[in-house]
């Protein structure tokens, strides 16, 4: 009898703690960690707009690729980086309903596509006028881009592969031109076009679409990396051209690997360039850009192509 009543009584506990009778999640690997007694709400929120976010928690990683790594680019140096702090991410690219919702129009060249493909042909500056304008609408400052760190580190979700997935990338796991794979790996569909956001397998956070679809921009402005460990990195205060990651339906797989680095002009705008937004869970420092004339008019490489050709010291990359 009173074995019995142990027994009810462990049973109401755990009831009522639960969290401390949960079972401890596993890491993509299979590694235990400690059970977070966070409530649901405090690792994932959907904003006005439908926008899903969840939390990345801190860690650090090895950013950029290792020296052996097939069609790795020569600014990808690997070195070791810590992001000290939690950051909430967009689960997918913004979508042209979304920018459409708080800028009253939709700049894509793929309308068709609908309102759940990703908005494309916006500048870096676009998307600093649209966060600022959703900022407003929330009452909050605290949307912004993603560093190009906390970017690769979203990206990667603890891989250390050339993408997420793996040393191959399928056309069934990305949208990017599956005519040009990865050594050693097979060919897949070439769709010439984006297509809704979250069409593919997510990453252990989440996350859709960190390979392919459209290139994002992030915050930083592109630079060769520092030498040594770095703790929550930004960038340099002043540029030349914008960081965008992850590659696009235009580009060979290589461009969509996890390290791989682009960049444009801040006015820049293409059918292959998109972005997706983070939100600060705590204070960061970061250089916001709160309206579009601090950063530059949506004029500045307009016609990035020519511009980059006849004005920049750094030799214009195709984003092939």
């Amino acid at each position: 009898m009173l074995v019995r009543r142990y027994q009810l009584a462990v049973v109401l506990l755990c009831i009522l703690s639960s969290f401390s009778c949960a079972t401890a999640p596993q890491k993509p690997g299979g590694k235990i960690q400690a059970a977070e007694p966070a409530r649901p709400s405090e690792k994932s929120f959907t904003n006005s707009i439908g926008m899903k976010f969840v939390m990345i928690p801190a860690g650090t990683f090895m950013m950029g690729s290792p020296s052996n790594e097939p069609k790795r680019d020569s600014d990808e140096r690997q070195h070791r980086v810590t992001i000290s702090k939690p950051f909430y991410i967009q689960t997918t690219e913004v979508t042209q309903g979304q920018w459409r919702e708080i800028m009253g129009n939709n700049p894509s060249d793929f309308k068709n596509c609908g309102d759940d493909c990703p908005v494309e042909k916006v500048s870096w500056n676009d998307c600093q006028e649209f966060i600022h304008k959703l900022n407003r609408q929330e009452g909050t400052n605290k949307y912004r881009l993603l560093t190009e760190a906390e970017w690769e580190y979203a990206c990667r979700a603890g891989t250390d592969t050339p993408f997420y997935f793996g040393d191959c990338l399928s056309t069934d796991q990305a949208n990017y031109d599956g005519n040009h794979s990865m050594p050693g790996c097979s060919r897949g569909e070439y769709r010439k076009r984006t297509v809704p956001v979250g069409s593919f397998p997510p990453n252990a956070w989440g996350l859709y679409d960190m390979h392919g679809n459209v290139w994002e921009w992030c915050q930083d402005w592109y630079r060769d990396y520092p030498s040594g460990h770095a703790t929550d990195p930004i960038g340099p205060s002043s540029g030349e051209f914008r960081v965008l990651r992850g590659g696009s339906w235009f580009s060979y797989a290589r461009r969509a690997q996890s390290a791989n680095r682009y960049w444009g002009g801040p006015g820049g705008r293409f059918n292959r360039f998109g972005f997706r937004i983070a939100m600060t869970s705590v204070a960061m420092k970061i250089r916001p850009c709160p309206v579009r004339d601090e950063c530059g008019t949506s004029n500045d490489y307009h016609n990035e192509e020519t511009s980059l050709l006849k004005n920049s010291s750094r030799p214009f990359i195709f984003d092939k």
